[in-house]
């Protein structure tokens, strides 16, 4: 679930001219409380609002109503001024805060009352979403009597009720910093290192010359030894580290250790069982994310489930889903599909990328001289379709690509042939609630461009990958790629709102020519036909320089076009020239990855990591493998394998990212139903669930609190509340999947 970023915006003299004041009330302080009447027990005084806001006791809180139409965060807001500060005293600021609709984002600041209106802590939590109570600790660095404590709650199109209660200043209250655990200062891929295969790990120490190293087998003795790297300081984490290389030894084992400055790094393995058994869990992940059916606990032990959203009470369901208010006069069943991430929403946006890289994954396997098909054939998932002679990994794709096909226009209606861009609750739900608990309201919101050019793209990879196994499916498929693609045409423009994220993400794209590049690629692969072609060669993106820091993902799809251009057979003109791209991004990739202490292929600009930074980094290995698909080059498929490292716990938090592999790994991801941090009687998340990983914008108030000031890599923590870091997605689990089928295929 992407959430809208909200920009923190600087407070403005507004604040201190267009206030109303409210009804008088006592104040009561206490010796280190600087906020007076925070709980609202004796009135609203010395509380104030902006003059378009209206406020007032309720329930013994303070209740505001907030217009809609504002433009910035600071056109409306509630506040009290003249609180003390002193510098270099620690203070936790809390509050407890709700907002109707749910989701609305709240920036809560403690800054200067007067010129030039300084801010010195401000969070940005997303109200009603993982609880209500907020808590966060800071150090003054100004001492003032000027000081105010604000809600700034403008910049939202709908007016919307915001409630504040609890609200508390509290001085001389020790900060809380987090500390994370992470264990050894030897990180090593914590699962295994093929034989053949590249063999690093990185050493955090504060030593600067090359220090020795032993690797020991399961019994203790050493096998191979060598001498540390210096690398200096790593600018994504602040550690000064140093680099081990044992790739020389092949000899294949269970329980290595890597030993060095005193340090013994956890356990791992040399072979490629478990590289297999990733490429399978990273794709079992997938049945249990199913709506619209009930899971089978003999299929998934310990996960299964009542049927989610198919109208049995409390659930509304998705059979018979109306649109939001004034998009559309007809109803459609929207029903299966995947739950897109830990919410109830299904996105085709997120669907469209998902669904093309677990068809990827498979047309991979039929097609690379290491690929392996039959790995991933009938039986292998074990899901309710093994058994039909069609390969799993089609059979659970095609859930998923039912679902995008519900979701077009029907003939007939305004933007018939478009997709609506997504079908979820009218409000934000809390956490936990099973699938088959959300008693919300469903609604269909507006079709839009992205969305349509992505069930095109889908639709038409989907027509040559099922034409063996189902033709009429195949046929169906074609037919709704090429509807969309007209539709697409017609209506180049249609843009999802970047202000409609009540009760589920937004998924904003104001830029689509990768989204027409990537259909009219797949139904050029597809169709041969020489419209498509001749939109490939004039799109501007064909030439582009794709292959950026952040790599692809569902908002920069022209690599789902580029990839499969340069690697399933057809003849376009120019060919070589794109699959030459590919390996020129490869080699980009590469160069990132000799440079970066921890071996990886991501380097984002000022070390900024995006949100779901542990797919984007799957995502970059995709090229480097492609690349050596491309030319069979082995420097490109260890770069590939290597980058596997780094999510298997090679990183500065020293934790494997994917629940159930590695000794350490994160297993508490934001879910609505794997929410056992929250309920014993729900599970984890499934063996095989790759956690979103750091996220330098920390934007849900857990991470808020804990991550404050985090360097790049430490910009996570395993947390059901911290939706921002920790969440798990489809889209990114397809990545996983991707290069865990890659990796098992070598030797």
């Amino acid at each position: 679930m992407k959430r809208r970023r909200t920009a923190l915006l600087s407070l403005t003299a507004l604040l201190a001219t267009a206030l109303t004041a409210l009804p008088a009330a006592p104040a009561g302080a206490d010796e280190v409380e600087q906020v007076r009447n925070g709980t609202f027990d004796g009135g609203t005084e010395p509380w104030w609002t902006t003059s378009n806001v209206t406020a007032g006791l309720s329930e013994g809180r303070l209740c505001a109503d907030v217009p809609g139409g504002t433009a910035n965060r600071w056109d409306a807001a509630v506040g009290q001024n003249d609180i003390t500060l002193v510098k270099g005293e620690s203070y936790r600021f809390s509050f407890t805060a709700t907002g109707s609709p749910a989701g609305h984002a709240v920036r809560a600041i403690v800054g200067l009352s007067v010129a030039p209106y300084d801010t010195y802590h401000e969070v940005t939590p997303q109200l009603s979403v993982s609880g209500d109570r907020y808590s966060y600790t800071f150090t003054s660095p100004v001492d003032t009597a000027q000081g105010q404590v604000g809600f700034q709650l403008g910049g939202s199109a709908d007016p919307w009720r915001f409630c504040l209660d609890d609200v508390s200043l509290l001085g001389g209250v020790a900060p809380e910093p987090y500390e994370p655990d992470t264990g050894p200062r030897v990180r090593v891929n914590q699962v295994a290192y093929l034989p053949a295969g590249p063999k690093n790990a990185t050493l955090v120490t504060d030593a600067t010359a090359g220090l020795p190293w032993q690797l020991k087998n399961a019994e203790g003795t050493v096998v191979a030894r060598g001498t540390t790297v210096p690398r200096g300081v790593d600018a994504s984490s602040g550690q000064n580290v140093h680099s081990i290389d044992f790739s020389r030894h092949r000899t294949v084992g269970q329980g290595f250790t890597l030993v060095a400055d005193g340090q013994t790094s956890r356990p791992f393995d040399i072979g490629t069982r478990a590289y297999e058994k990733l490429r399978l869990d990273s794709l079992k992940y997938y049945y249990p994310q199913r709506s619209g059916l009930a899971i089978r606990d003999d299929l998934r032990p310990g996960y299964g489930r009542p049927a989610g959203h198919v109208g049995v009470a409390p659930n509304q369901g998705d059979t018979d889903v109306p649109c939001q208010p004034g998009v559309c006069d007809y109803r459609l069943d929207v029903s299966g599909g995947w739950y897109d991430a830990g919410d109830h929403g299904k996105y085709v946006v997120n669907g469209g990328i998902s669904t093309w890289e677990l068809l990827s994954t498979y047309e991979r396997e039929t097609l690379a001289r290491t690929g392996q098909a039959e790995k991933l054939g009938d039986g292998t998932l074990a899901i309710p379709e093994s058994g039909n002679k069609v390969p799993d990994i089609l059979d659970e794709a095609r859930w998923e690509l039912e679902f995008l096909l519900r979701m077009q226009v029907p003939d007939g209606q305004p933007l018939a042939g478009m997709a609506h861009h997504k079908i979820h609750d009218e409000q934000w739900t809390g956490l936990p609630l099973l699938p088959s608990d959300d008693p919300q309201k469903r609604e269909l919101h507006p079709p839009s461009t992205a969305a349509t050019l992505n069930l095109a793209a889908t639709a038409a990879q989907a027509a040559r990958l099922y034409r063996p196994y189902d033709k009429a499916f195949a046929a169906k498929a074609l037919a709704a790629a090429r509807k969309a693609w007209a539709a697409a045409e017609a209506h180049p423009d249609v843009y999802a709102s970047a202000d409609d994220g009540i009760g589920g993400g937004a998924y904003p794209d104001t830029d689509v020519t990768d989204e027409f590049y990537w259909a009219a690629a797949q139904l050029y692969l597809t169709t041969g036909e020489r419209r498509f072609q001749d939109h490939v060669l004039n799109s501007p993106v064909h030439t582009a320089d794709i292959f950026g820091p952040l790599g692809f993902d569902w908002a920069r799809t022209a690599a789902a076009g580029r990839l499969d251009l340069a690697t399933v057979p057809s003849r376009l003109p120019g060919r070589d020239k794109v699959r030459q791209s590919v390996v020129k991004g490869a080699d980009r990739y590469l160069a990132t990855l000799k440079a970066h202490p921890y071996g990886m292929p991501y380097a984002p600009e000022d070390n900024r990591y995006d949100w779901g930074s542990s797919h984007q980094i799957l995502n970059n290995a995709v090229v480097l493998a492609t690349a050596y698909d491309i030319t069979g080059a082995a420097k490109y498929r260890d770069g590939a394998v290597q980058s596997m490292d780094y999510i298997l716990g090679r990183n500065a938090l020293n934790i494997s990212y994917v629940t159930g592999y590695g000794e350490v790994s994160a297993h508490n991801q934001h879910s609505r139903w794997y929410a056992r941090q929250l309920d014993a009687n729900l599970p984890n998340p499934p063996d095989g669930t790759l956690a979103g990983g750091p996220n330098s914008n920390i934007q849900d108030p857990l991470a808020q609190a804990k991550l404050q000031g985090c360097v790049a890599q430490f910009c996570y923590i395993d947390d059901i509340q911290s939706w921002s870091t920790n969440e798990h997605t489809i889209n990114w689990n397809a990545a996983l999947a991707r290069m865990a089928s890659f990796v098992a295929g070598q030797r």
